[in-house]
């Protein structure tokens, strides 16, 4: 099976180098280009993440700190330039290891294989969804906004969990009602709204942002 490692710069020109170094040497290579796309693509379970500090709007250091609440793989940073309070800070944040710009492409894939080796984790691993500041740890069925955990019952994380893994796709009550209680049942689809109704107000409390979203005369559909 292919490692995957997920590359994050906003240099494409070194995106590039990279990820064509690393196709050929075997990996499954994605790639971000900025921190808010790189909280995306972490959905893809990588083995391994390859991070840029300096980028804008959203630094190396605060994606690190976002994701490793929620993913246990090495985080190697790539930076310009290191200092020992720099690396204070970024070790501090979740990071693995630091890779100075510019570096030696086969020194780095040397330094990616011997975190993999090491890499024996025994921690579950997670599969996660990241929606502005609302994230999903669907194994561990959890959901926080901002470190705050919301505490849903198994009913109303089933209806989220439909939703955003179907983010964008329109479900009627009925359907719902189908999938997540199944065609025994013994309630109606009217409980869908109580559920839903239940769920708004748990994450009214940390938020502003509507997830679910009426669809009037049709149904519900993820908001992310």
């Amino acid at each position: 099976m292919k490692h995957k490692i997920l590359i994050v710069d906003d240099e494409k020109g070194i995106v590039t180098m990279m990820k064509n170094y690393f196709e050929m040497s075997g990996y499954q290579v994605y790639s971000a280009y900025n921190g808010n796309e790189a909280l995306q693509k972490v959905s893809c379970q990588p083995d391994i993440i390859l991070l840029d500090i300096n980028m804008p709007e959203m630094d190396g250091i605060s994606v690190c700190r976002r994701i490793r609440e929620h993913i246990s793989c090495p985080v190697l940073f790539l930076t310009a330039r290191i200092e020992s309070k720099d690396k204070i800070i970024g070790l501090q944040a979740g990071a693995d290891d630091y890779i100075v710009k510019p570096f030696d492409i086969d020194e780095l894939g040397a330094r990616v294989e011997a975190h993999l080796r090491r890499e024996q984790r025994k921690q579950e691993r997670s599969v996660v969804r990241f929606f502005d500041e609302l994230a999903i740890d669907y194994l561990k069925r959890e959901i926080t906004i901002n470190t705050n955990l919301i505490l849903l019952s198994k009913k109303e994380f089933d209806i989220v969990e439909l939703l955003s893994v179907n983010a964008g796709q329109v479900f009627d009550r009925e359907r719902i009602y189908e999938v997540i209680w199944g065609i025994e049942g013994d309630g109606s689809s009217d409980t869908i709204m109580e559920h839903i109704r239940k769920i708004r107000l748990k994450l009214a409390a940390y938020t502003n942002h509507s997830y679910i979203k009426t669809i009037w005369g049709v149904g519900y559909k993820w908001n992310g």
